[in-house]
């Protein structure tokens, strides 16, 4: 279970650093392609956890 919990903190810490450091992120004050990958990796992580711990998203 660590392994889920170690992807998704390394994609959460990835995320925020390039949106943090990206000047295109902030000279459009929209998400760059990278970015929007970034957050895509981010989600299919908090996913891969959640399936791990037994909870499921909620679906919209």
């Amino acid at each position: 279970m660590s392994t889920a919990n170690d992807a998704l903190e390394s994609a959460r810490l990835t995320y925020e650093r390039h949106i943090q450091t990206c000047r295109q992120c902030h000279a459009d004050a929209a998400l760059c392609a990278v970015a929007k990958h970034l957050l895509r990796l981010y989600n299919l992580a908090r996913r891969d956890r959640l399936r791990a711990t037994g909870q499921h998203s909620p679906t919209a």
